[in-house]
C-alpha cells in the first residue's frame, strides 16, 4: 500500500470511529475517475455543517497534527482545516455545509484502490462540478480525462444542475460555456 493510500485510510478510520458523513475529493477521487496522475495529498469532505465546525476541529486536531500554527482559526474561517497524516502526507479537510456538499457525500460510494483498502469517493459527476467550479487550469486537464473515460456513463444534466447555482453564486457564467464546449469536443 503507497503512503497516500495510507494516510486516507488513515484519516478514513478516525472519521468513520466518529461516525461523520464525508468522501474524498481531489486528486484521489481522480485516480478513481480520471487518468492516473501524480497527486501528493489528499483531499476530503466532512460534513460539518455550519455552526458545529469547531467539534469537528478539535477531535481532528487531537488525532492528527496540523500544518499551520493556528489551524483551527484559519478553518473556522476558510472551512478547510490542514493536517499532516502519521506518515507525513498533507491533507487539506473541507468542512461541507451546502446543499451541494451534503448531496455529493450522501452519493459517494467505496472503491478499492488496492485489495486493502477501499476509500469513499464522491461520484464522477460531482468531481467534475468541484473541478470546473474550481476555474484553475489543472482542474480543466482533470475534467478532460474524467469527461474522456467516463462520457458513457455520466449523467450531464445532473452536473449542469449542480453547477449552474454554484456559479451563479460565484457570478461566473463562464464556467458552464467552457464545460459545454469541453464536452462537445470530447463528444465529436
Amino acid at each position: 500500500m503507497n503512503q497516500l493510500i495510507e494516510a486516507g485510510l488513515e484519516i478514513q478510520n478516525f472519521i468513520q470511529s466518529k461516525k461523520w458523513h464525508f468522501c474524498f475529493i481531489g486528486g484521489l477521487a481522480v485516480i478513481r475517475w480520471g487518468e492516473m496522475r501524480m497527486t501528493q495529498d489528499i483531499d476530503l469532505c466532512v460534513l460539518s455543517g455550519f455552526k458545529n465546525e469547531e467539534i469537528f476541529i478539535d477531535n481532528l486536531l487531537t488525532a492528527f497534527k496540523p500544518r499551520i500554527p493556528d489551524a483551527a482559526d484559519f478553518a473556522i474561517m476558510n472551512r478547510v482545516l490542514l493536517l499532516s497524516s502519521s506518515n507525513g502526507i498533507d491533507i487539506d479537510l473541507s468542512l461541507a455545509g451546502l446543499p451541494f456538499e451534503e448531496q455529493m457525500i450522501k452519493r459517494a460510494s467505496h472503491f478499492a484502490y488496492c485489495p486493502d483498502c477501499e476509500l469513499i469517493t464522491c461520484s464522477a459527476e460531482d468531481l467534475i462540478v468541484l473541478k470546473t467550479f474550481a476555474d484553475r487550469m489543472k482542474d480543466w486537464a482533470d475534467v478532460e480525462s474524467i469527461l474522456v473515460r467516463q462520457r458513457k456513463h455520466l449523467n450531464f444534466d445532473y452536473i449542469i444542475e449542480q453547477l449552474t447555482p454554484l456559479c451563479e453564486l460565484k457570478e461566473d457564467s463562464e464556467i458552464i460555456k467552457r464545460l459545454h464546449k469541453l464536452i462537445r469536443n470530447i463528444h465529436k
